[in-house]
């Protein structure tokens, strides 16, 4: 009974001191609370700070990067959006209903596999990441397209998200790759500082007109981080880069693309260069090489990063013999109907002849000139005088940078230590020169004696106004009146029965040209090489020689499938390339859109097609399919359009794919669509920089291609 008396006893005096202990934490607790809502902080700290910073946000905004135009306002260079793929492994910002992280890994690694260049179990691999909350997928991730991204987001997959990255487009793929270059996303120490930078070519070169400055906002944001409406404010403004236009005729530099590509696969020359220059201003209308590279793709820059035209200099061979002689003529030392004895010199222990071994006895300098003869050069270089000769050769702008603005270009060599290496660089041997330099002398000769420095820019917005590029002339190392001379006795290398360059020669215009053949010194051996396919071989042409217009030059090195001879390979750039500049310059300004009407060709075969269109001047033609005939077109037969839009054909292939429809505008989206009979669904305005149905997926009709677009 005591014992039970005991227990009562001490459980209510448990009981009371539970009670007084909890009466205790809620006094500490009332006090706590009122000083939050008195005072708001906790140990010092702000609460409505810490909460205002917890959902307090800022963004950078992308500045964009200037467009590159050709002449015509045809963009070449734009901006666009890449992306890249994470998962998101943690449900720490998900609401139970609406998942924001991988759910089911197994199925997600499946799915994926499918569209990244990765195996299921490698995608599995880092989904089971250990304490990560987000995990990437390296390269195979990154670099996605708007239709690699959105086939991936169609999936619907919890927890697989995309990051923007802004990127670089370039619509015509090959196309004056390096002269153009590209530009790649750069991150910087700080993001507002990460932006588009130019690695190669005009992006790099003009990155400062080119480049934008970003901005930044800030915001406040939901718990899952979505911006609250009405909280942005910009607090640094973006400036966007300011647009080029340059001086490339895209309708040219199309067909010279092509022709090269044609004469490359054909001959297999080691490499090649062509420049076709307006000589009054010096503007570059057309030019590339051979290797190139894919601008948009970057597929072949692996195979040559070297910029041609300016950073690799050669022996030039007998085309520099137009500078030698507009010297001679400017020194008075040349005479068209003097004689000389063109057999072969001796000097020292070196003896040099012409082509031919022997010459041909004693003839008249033009016989010389028209024959190409080495002796005759010799003859020139020693009346003119050592020293007046290596001034010409400055004075044409040899041996020095142009200033072209590309990195890495090379000024050029010459070996002028002994009397045979000096006369020998009159014909084109022991001096080394660049593709550059050559073309921005030529200009003197084609330009009553200025020599124009060589423009690839027309023009570029700054602050808000348009910048011209003027003309500029270099020097003036020759008169008007030797110019004319030069053209005039450069005219018998094409029309003398002993001309070297009869198939250079054009219909209905009178055409002053130097043909070139170089031999190729190699290192390894230490001597110069000799056979049809080991030379570099070379042309230029000056075209109508009373008042040219265009100048055009070209080098092809050591083809390898050269059987006859060098003007065969070279005229297949060289004739068409110059009449349709010609063609086209008699119609008007060449910044001028120039028009065509679109022929028939349903039923004709591929490649009657292809040459039709080509005839009337298009110069964009894409075949969809592997069938042998055309069954449709677009744009419609009879209507007049651009020459440089442009021209889809459907063959009769059962199983056609889906084209590229990147920097195509709505109208010419649609109607290519319309032809390939599927739907069609456009995002935005200006030209498709993204498409959700992959290119050279099968057509499937059931199926609506979502065409991205933006402003160029």
């Amino acid at each position: 009974m005591k014992d039970s008396k005991k227990l009562k006893k001490n459980r209510k005096k448990t009981i009371r001191a539970m009670m007084g202990l909890a009466g205790f934490l809620l006094l500490i607790f009332g006090i706590r609370l009122t000083q939050i809502m008195v005072f708001g902080t906790v140990n010092g700290q702000d609460l409505s700070e810490q909460a205002q910073n917890l959902y307090d946000r800022s963004s950078i905004l992308s500045a964009q990067r200037g467009t590159i135009y050709d002449v015509g306002g045809n963009p070449l260079a734009m901006d666009a959006t890449s992306y890249s793929l994470y998962a998101v492994l943690t449900d720490e910002w998900s609401e139970p209903e609406d998942p924001q992280y991988v759910v089911d890994k197994k199925n997600t690694a499946q799915v994926l596999s499918q569209y990244i260049d990765l195996t299921a179990d490698e995608i599995l691999e880092r989904l089971n990441t250990q304490d990560a909350s987000q995990v990437e997928f390296g390269t195979a991730g990154q670099d996605l397209t708007y239709a690699e991204m959105k086939a991936i987001d169609d999936q619907n997959l919890p927890g697989i998200m995309f990051n923007e990255t802004p990127t670089r487009m370039y619509p015509n793929g090959v196309f004056a790759s390096h002269l153009i270059g590209y530009a790649e996303y750069m991150e910087a120490g700080t993001a507002i500082d990460s932006r588009l930078t130019g690695q190669m070519g005009l992006e790099l070169s003009m990155d400062g007109i080119l480049k934008g400055t970003n901005g930044r906002k800030s915001y406040q944001s939901s718990s899952t981080n979505v911006e609250l409406s009405g909280t942005g404010q910009v607090e640094e403004e973006t400036t966007d880069g300011s647009d080029v236009y340059l001086t490339l005729d895209s309708r040219l530099q199309t067909y010279l693309e092509t022709l090269m590509t044609e004469v490359y696969e054909k001959y297999e020359p080691t490499s090649m260069t062509v420049m076709l220059v307006e000589p009054e201003t010096g503007e570059i209308v057309a030019a590339s090489q051979r290797p190139t590279f894919n601008l948009e793709t970057k597929e072949g820059i692996d195979d040559m990063w070297q910029n041609l035209l300016v950073e690799k200099a050669y022996e030039p061979g007998s085309t520099i013999k137009v500078l030698t002689v507009a010297a001679a003529i400017e020194e008075g030392v040349f005479d068209p109907d003097s004689f000389y004895d063109s057999s072969p010199v001796t000097m020292g222990d070196s003896t040099i002849a012409d082509y031919n071994g022997i010459g041909w006895g004693v003839i008249t300098e033009l016989e010389g000139l028209s024959q190409s003869s080495n002796t005759l050069m010799i003859h020139l270089v020693k009346e003119m005088g050592y020293d007046v000769w290596e001034s010409y050769i400055r004075e044409f702008g040899l041996l020095q940078e142009t200033g072209s603005g590309f990195a890495n270009e090379a000024s050029g060599s010459m070996n002028y230590d002994y009397e045979a290496d000096k006369v020998t660089t009159g014909f084109g041997q022991g001096i080394y020169v660049t593709p550059y330099q050559m073309m921005q002398a030529f200009t003197a000769i084609a330009n009553d004696g200025n020599m124009m420095k060589l423009q690839l820019v027309n023009r570029y917005e700054e602050d808000g106004t348009m910048q011209v590029v003027e003309p500029e002339v270099v020097s003036s190392p020759i008169s008007k009146e030797t110019a004319n001379k030069t053209l005039e006795y450069l005219q018998s290398v094409v029309y003398a029965d002993t001309g070297t360059g009869a198939a250079y020669d054009l219909d209905d215009y009178t055409v002053s040209a130097k043909t070139g053949t170089a031999e190729v010194f190699n290192l390894e051996t230490n001597t110069y090489e000799a056979g049809l396919t080991k030379y570099l071989y070379s042309v230029v042409g000056f075209v109508p020689s009373e008042d040219p217009q265009y100048v055009l030059y070209i080098t092809a090195e050591q083809p390898k499938n050269l059987e006859t001879t060098a003007s065969d390979m070279m005229t297949e750039i060289y004739t068409p390339l110059l009449t349709r500049a010609l063609e086209y310059n008699a119609l008007g300004d060449s910044e001028s859109v120039v028009t065509a009407t679109v022929p028939d060709v349903s039923g004709l075969t591929v490649g009657e097609a292809q040459q039709n269109l080509s005839d009337a001047s298009f110069v964009n033609v894409e075949v969809i399919g592997d069938g042998e005939k055309i069954v449709s077109q677009t744009p419609a037969v009879n209507e007049e359009v651009s020459v440089t839009q442009p021209i889809f054909l459907m063959s009769d292939d059962t199983n056609p794919t889906i084209p590229d429809f990147t920097g195509l505008n709505a109208s010419a989206s649609q109607a290519l669509t319309s032809l390939l009979g599927i739907e069609v669904e456009l995002e935005g305005e200006g030209v498709v920089v993204g498409q959700s149905i992959a290119v050279g997926e099968q057509v499937n009709n059931d199926k609506t291609i979502v065409l991205q677009l933006a402003e160029s």
